[in-house]
Order: C-alpha cells, then structure tokens, then sequence
C-alpha cells in the first residue's frame, strides 16, 4: 500500500499536501497568519497531519502527539512595533514645576507590550519608579522627572512588544520656567500728581528662560518691542487713578506693577491778602499773608 494523500490543518484551513520525490516527503507552502501567536498557550499555534492510504486507512498526528507533537507547534510573530504617545509634558510646553509628572501610553494590539521595556530617561538619565496600568492594548504609564534646572529638557520613552519589536524612542522636548519676568516701570513715577488728562506708560520687561514676555497696561495689550521696551498711553479721570501693569512670560508667570496718579485740573483760589502793618515806614519790615485754598 502507498499513501494516497495527506493533508495539514492550520489555522482553520486544510492544506493538500504534495509528495516530493526529491525529499521523498510531502510538502506545501503555507501562509502564516497575519496576527502574532503570542496570545495563544505557550505562545505557540499547533497544527495536523492526516495521511490516508490507498486502503483508506487513515493517521492523524496533531500538537499533543508525544513524540510528534512538538514538530507542529510554530511561533508567529509579528513586525510591527508600539506606538508610544507621550502626553505630559507635551512637546513644546513651558512648566512652572522643576519636578514636572511625566505621562504617557504604550499600545501593541498584536502581541502586546513587553511591560519590562518600557523605560523612561530625562536629558538621559533613567527615571525609576514607572507606575504601569494596564489598559485596552497597552499601559497608561506615569512617573515623575527628577529635580530639574531652568531652561530646556528632553523626555525620551522607549518600548518593545512581546514579539521583540522595539519602537522608535519617542522625545519631547520642554521648558521649565520658575522664574517670573523682570518688569521695570520708567514713567509715571509712583503717586504722581498731575493737571493731564492722560499719561504715558513706559518701561521694559524681559525674561531669561520663556520669551517673549506680554505686557497688559489695565487690561489692554501693549506691544513689546524686540528689545522689551513699550510705551503706552492711557486715559486719567479726575481724582485718584491707579495704572496696573502686567507682564507674563510663556510659562505663564507674571509680576505686576502699579503706579498711582492723581488729576488735579481745579486751580487754587486766593481768598484773602493781608499786608501789616500797613503803612509801613521806609526800610522797616512787614509781614504779608495770603489764605489760599485748592
């Protein structure tokens, strides 16, 4: 008796399998599936040979078979690798806090991430302590950055799937600004009394680490020049005013500055004029006195 034909269950399809008279075997080609085998026992997809004889008698040997068994058990892996998305800080942004939360998610919907590669560095060094929480496809991961100096950092996240696939490092770059700008108010002077009923406003304003710097006088946006310098005119009432200057840098500090000016437009009134004694003898001294009220 021959074998008459043989056949090779994977994956839910049944391939025929064709007798090779150079290898004296039967062979076909397969297509792996196109999804990891990781999520499956051991990690592995397990397959069957059923062999059929001229007679019709039939052998099937599957995955479970004792000395057979191992022989049709395949690892799949697949080639795509997480995608990482830092969330906290975000690229570009300014931060007030020298100890910033760190934020982000790793996702593989294949095999999965490899929760033991995640890792995190700051400007290169390596942030412990990742809380890792196990979300749909991935992790939601948190730390915080170790104490940081003023000016620009780098975060950088790196991750690899179950399958060994790593992903491109992902970087975002941030500021931290702890230091308010400098606001420096050249005019009015501080409890100036004046007849005019407007004022100019002038000064200069800068900071060091988050330019440029925006400048409100009362409420209403000045334009600041290049070199931080602004001028602008506002409007008194008669009476006590108060001019409310404000600068704030891009990580959102601010210094105020206030000027107090009073408007005094009422001339003084000369009620009275006494001159004594009066006459006076010549070269002799007198005494003049004036009442004025304003």
């Amino acid at each position: 008796m021959s074998v008459k034909t043989a056949q090779y269950i994977f994956n839910g399809q049944t391939y025929n399998l064709t007798y090779n008279a150079s290898s004296g075997k039967w062979e076909a080609t397969v297509t792996a599936p196109s999804k990891s085998s990781y999520s499956q026992p051991n990690h592995v997809l397990g397959g069957t040979i059923k062999a059929t004889d001229d007679a019709g008698n039939t052998t099937t040997v599957d995955q479970n078979h004792t000395t057979l068994g191992a022989s049709l058990k395949i690892r799949v892996k697949e080639k795509t690798a997480p995608s990482i998305t830092i969330t906290a800080p975000s690229a570009g942004a300014y931060i007030t806090t020298v100890t910033p939360a760190i934020e982000f998610q790793v996702k593989d919907t294949d095999s999965g991430v490899n929760a033991g590669t995640i890792a995190v560095t700051v400007d290169g060094t390596a942030v412990s302590n990742i809380t890792k929480t196990a979300i749909d496809g991935g992790y939601k991961c948190t730390c915080t950055s170790p104490t940081l100096k003023d000016g620009s950092h780098t975060i950088s996240v790196k991750a690899s799937d179950n399958d060994g696939n790593a992903a491109v490092a992902k970087t975002a770059t941030f500021t931290i600004d702890t230091v308010p700008p400098t606001l420096q108010i050249t005019a009015p002077s501080n409890d100036l009394i004046t007849n005019q009923k407007a004022v100019t406003v002038t000064g200069k304003t800068d900071d060091a680490t988050s330019k440029p710097v925006t400048v409100t006088v009362n409420g209403v946006a000045v334009t600041v020049g290049t070199d931080g310098t602004f001028t602008k005119e506002v409007t008194l009432a008669e009476g006590a005013n108060t001019i409310t200057i404000v600068a704030k840098d891009k990580a959102g500090k601010t210094t105020t500055v206030t000027r107090r000016v009073t408007v005094n437009t009422s001339a003084p009134v000369i009620k009275s004029i006494t001159l004594s004694p009066n006459p006076v003898d010549c070269g002799k001294t007198f005494i003049i006195a004036v009442e004025i009220t304003d």
